[in-house]
């Protein structure tokens, strides 16, 4: 069996604008226009592309697992009308304390992800605004990671235990990474 390489996309800070509050409805949603351009460059690349995402306001019991379903379709089929793709959506419900095994920075929704997928972590990209994003991939073997300076990412850069994360590569936006990344991405 051939496994495929993926680009791991965390969602709220690197497709869609953080709240605060968190993201409880539509309402909430705000799409930064560059990740539907770079999400559209993505799509004849042999790259998986894969949402994986933290989302604590169900297991806050702030909205509903059928709510943050609803929410992410909407986000991939706005995404799909704009050329863009996501291949798949895994969601994390548990609140921090819960200490599940799929809340990052745990591996768990990459794992899930690869096991569903035939995933190989050493061709793969994690991309995230936050540490936590980047340790979850590291936690599962994914060879590149790449912070995002969109949602949290400048203040999470700052943190002094950015430093032991390295390596990674720091970018803008979802845009500027996928533009850099492209020449490894056609190549698979």
């Amino acid at each position: 069996m051939s496994l495929y390489p993926a680009l791991f996309l965390d969602r709220d800070g690197v497709i869609i604008e953080n709240r605060p509050n968190y993201v409880r409805s539509w309402a909430d949603v705000e799409i930064y226009p560059q990740a539907i351009e770079a999400l559209a460059l993505l799509r004849q690349t042999p790259y998986k592309v894969i949402l994986v995402t933290n989302q604590s306001a169900i297991g806050r019991g702030l909205l509903t697992i059928e709510t943050a379903w609803e929410i992410n379709e909407r986000i991939v089929a706005i995404i799909q009308g704009e050329n863009g793709r996501i291949d798949d959506t895994f969601i994390c419900p548990h609140a921090p304390e819960a200490g599940c095994a799929c809340r990052k920075p745990q591996p768990g929704l990459l794992l899930q992800a690869a096991e569903k997928h035939q995933i190989d972590f050493g061709r793969s990209f994690m991309i995230g605004d936050a540490l936590t994003d980047l340790q979850a991939g590291k936690a599962a073997g994914v060879r590149h990671t790449i912070l995002l300076l969109t949602g949290r990412g400048l203040a999470q850069a700052q943190k002094p235990e950015s430093g032991r994360l390295q390596p990674f590569q720091i970018y803008d936006n979802l845009l500027t990474a996928v533009r850099a990344i492209t020449p490894f991405l056609h190549q698979g």
